[in-house]
């Protein structure tokens, strides 16, 4: 099965064309009759705002170029998880990646410090942030991995969900666990809270909860709901305890080989499809915990956010001591002043 599954992403990226070093091998834009192509990945299931907002921006920019610029856009982890589509903006065999935080923390560790315990209340605060100041410190260390920020999207606030009983205070947590994505900040949170934790790609967490692997997950309201895991965790917990961004990443080879008009293009398209994705999590996020609280079949409580917060405050002061610590304050003054 993994062999029929590696093939069938390398037939996608050689049959979509994606931009990289074969698709894009010198030849001059005058002698481009066929349309560039550029392939998108991320791992959003359909309906997803991520999933609604990539469509969007193939729609956008293939419009705006008049066609020149042709984006296939890969969902639902079909080319490997976040991790693996890294790995493929960086070697180049892929464009663009509507990525994760957790993930792409990896290569840039700052990246996580954004998902400091409740530093951030409102996706659009944070994506505020990030347009900013705080943004324009990054850029240098993606452009150190080879790696392209065209964009910052909403992977909204998270909550709590588990399989086994209500959660009101850090105290419900104990023997619980839970999986996190690979991000230290979120994985320090759940230390500090008392859970133990896993580190399970999304693609496979449905199952991992169904088989009893771990006990319960974190997500936003809008992940819980369009990969259905409020079906095998009945017990969500709003403790908004942190949010994360969807970094939007375009390989450095890949954008490099852009000319300036047709790098334009793709940063009006994303802008665009950036307030869409923002304001579609924020209306989805709405109506679903209102569709959650309806549902007889779950329990949607609100949390003691202050115990959390308390409980949770020393992740700030170990953070604060990592080499990019000066960083990390600069984020806390930024944000909390």
């Amino acid at each position: 099965m993994k062999d029929s599954i590696k093939m069938n992403r390398r037939t996608f990226l050689q049959g979509t064309g994606a931009i990289g070093a074969v698709a894009l091998m010198g030849a001059p834009t005058i002698l481009r009759a066929a349309p560039l192509k550029i392939t998108f990945g991320h791992g959003a299931a359909a309906g997803n705002p991520r999933s609604v907002a990539a469509e969007k921006f193939a729609e956008l920019v293939k419009a705006k170029s008049g066609g020149a610029l042709e984006v296939t856009v890969a969902g639902s982890g079909m080319l490997g998880d976040d991790s693996a589509m890294l790995t493929s903006l960086r070697t180049g065999t892929l464009g663009i990646s509507a990525n994760s935080q957790g993930a792409t923390s990896s290569i840039v560790p700052e990246l996580a410090a954004l998902g400091m315990p409740f530093l951030f209340t409102k996706s659009a605060d944070g994506v505020k942030v990030l347009n900013g100041k705080i943004g324009e410190l990054l850029k240098p260390k993606f452009d150190a991995v080879g790696l392209v920020p065209i964009g910052w999207w909403d992977n909204g606030i998270r909550h709590m969900t588990n399989s086994k009983r209500v959660i009101k205070t850090p105290d419900d947590l104990k023997g619980l666990k839970f999986r996190t994505p690979p991000d230290p900040a979120t994985i320090d949170i759940f230390q500090a809270l008392g859970a133990a934790t896993a580190q399970i790609a999304f693609s496979e967490l449905y199952v991992a909860l169904q088989q009893k692997v771990v006990d319960g997950q974190e997500n936003p309201l809008t992940n819980i709901a369009s990969s259905k895991i409020f079906e095998v965790n009945p017990f969500i917990s709003l403790t908004a305890h942190k949010w994360e961004c969807n970094p939007v990443l375009m390989s450095k080879m890949a954008w490099n080989r852009l000319d300036a008009k047709s790098k334009e293009i793709i940063m009006e398209a994303m802008a665009e499809c950036t307030t869409l994705q923002i304001n579609l999590s924020e209306e989805t996020n709405t109506k679903l915990l209102k569709d959650f609280r309806a549902n007889p079949a779950l329990t949607v409580t609100d949390v003691d956010l202050e115990a959390f917060r308390k409980q949770t405050a020393s992740v700030f002061d170990k953070w604060a001591l990592k080499p990019f610590g000066p960083f990390v304050k600069e984020l806390r003054t930024t944000v909390l002043g």
